[in-house]
């Protein structure tokens, strides 16, 4: 399964900071080769699943059946600090296409030099871009007009529910509103003791995919101004946000209870994860989550909804965090033109896309896929391919020093919801200036 939740990439993301400041491998010349001339080109991605390695080896595979004079050399398992190692030395031993999962990266990425401009190859081949990839898409796969990424297949977020459990509590249909989803986390919580027979829902940050991005983006807010600054203390979605989940982990019985609760969790991608289990009737997750909970055989019938979002917002009820791979072309591959080549073609041709999602079951990356008839999914996926053709679906910022100003925020809220913080919206204005500061020396 896909990993790009940002949380789990902290240690990678450490050593690929040195980009900003180390020199990556280049050619200072611009790719000269000729991409019909006989060529082998070596492809890193981090999958490891035994499914997704072949899903990849079969898109491989129709590739090369395109392209007969190209060969591409597959490694999978690569995390990115091993990329990070590998763009830093360069040389003929290194990759010419890269993938990585962390799209919360890329502004990193790009403006370090770690990926190659993909810009001259675009405007050659003539692909337009808005018409194959969607806003939030095209967001985090760029860096301040620099685009050294495309995305490849992408990652939606939704509601996942009980539905035994809501048979159960009487509750009708999944919550479309902040204010109705605190109703329903309640009524399904039943208390055992000092823990818990069943949770609602599991609010604290230590639970899993329960990031400040991934509820943030259900009140669509502006992280930064337009010079460059945070604006987490200006835009009022923020104090919102962080009120709301406060309030939230207290009417669920506290953040200590919750907190000893969640150590009690199986592992996030195994058998015992707690939705599967029942310890939680509603989850937070990606479109990867159905597959993995559906084959644990877990003994009720589950439910997919959009998130739900602040009462004044209704009529954007069925937007979501959207998120990805991306991939690129190593700066020090001396067979950029071919590498462009399978770029190009895993990330817009349509088959290509199409059959990639359906044997790793995420969600297409273009528009044209996400309407391709060959598509096969369970019912239920719909909910993710709608939110991700959702026009008020979002993704996070990018920033220079890449997922540092989010790891702020979830800092900020850790010490919220476990009451260290009495004034949000003080708190806010001081990570701010934390983020903000940051930036500079990133710069």
């Amino acid at each position: 399964m896909r990993r790009n939740r940002f949380l789990r990439v902290a240690v990678p993301t450490a050593a690929i900071s040195v980009l900003a400041t180390g020199c990556v491998g280049s050619t200072e010349t611009g790719p000269s080769d000729d991409p019909k001339a006989k060529a082998t080109i070596t492809f890193w991605h981090g999958w490891t699943a035994p499914s997704e390695v072949k899903a990849i080896d079969e898109n491989i595979a129709r590739f090369e059946k395109k392209h007969p004079n190209i060969t591409v050399r597959v490694v999978g398992g690569i995390n990115d600090e091993k990329l990070n190692q590998a763009l830093r030395a360069g040389g003929s031993k290194g990759p010419d296409v890269v993938s990585s999962f962390t799209t919360a990266n890329v502004g990193k990425f790009c403006s370090s030099g770690a990926f190659a401009d993909l810009g001259p190859f675009i405007e050659k081949s003539g692909l337009d871009l808005e018409k194959t990839f969607s806003k939030p898409l095209l967001e985090y796969s760029q860096f301040e007009g620099k685009r050294c990424a495309l995305p490849l297949l992408s990652d939606a977020y939704g509601l996942y529910y009980n539905k035994d459990a809501f048979e159960e509590a009487g509750v009708k249909a999944p919550p479309k509103t902040w204010e109705e989803f605190d109703k329903v986390a309640e009524k399904l919580t039943k208390h055992k003791g000092g823990s818990y027979e069943q949770l609602g829902f599991m609010p604290n940050y230590h639970g899993y995919e329960t990031v400040p991005s991934h509820y943030i983006s259900q009140w669509s807010p502006t992280y930064f101004t337009k010079d460059g600054k945070s604006n987490i203390a200006k835009d009022p979605s923020f104090k919102e946000m962080y009120t709301w989940q406060r309030n939230l982990v207290k009417r669920l019985g506290g953040y200590a209870k919750l907190e000893k609760y969640q150590k009690t969790f199986g592992d996030e991608w195994g058998a015992e994860h707690p939705f599967h289990t029942g310890q939680v009737a509603m989850q937070l997750d990606g479109e990867w989550r159905l597959g993995m909970a559906e084959a644990t055989d877990p003994g009720f019938e589950i439910g997919v909804a959009p998130l739900p979002v602040p009462k004044d917002q209704i009529d954007s009820y069925g937007k979501g965090y959207l998120s990805g791979t991306i991939m690129g072309i190593a700066p020090s591959s001396t067979k950029q033109n071919a590498a462009w080549e399978l770029v190009k073609y895993m990330t817009t041709d349509t088959e290509a896309v199409v059959q990639f999602a359906n044997a790793i079951k995420n969600v297409p990356s273009t528009k044209a896929a996400l309407k391709s008839p060959k598509l096969t999914f369970d019912p239920r996926f719909k909910t993710f391919l709608d939110i991700a053709r959702h026009p008020d679906s979002n993704t996070s910022d990018g920033a220079i020093n890449g997922i540092t100003y989010q790891m702020s925020l979830q800092n900020f809220g850790y010490q919220v919801e476990k009451g260290a913080v009495r004034d949000i919206q003080a708190g806010l204005e001081k990570t701010a200036r934390e983020i903000d500061t940051d930036i500079a020396q990133a710069k």
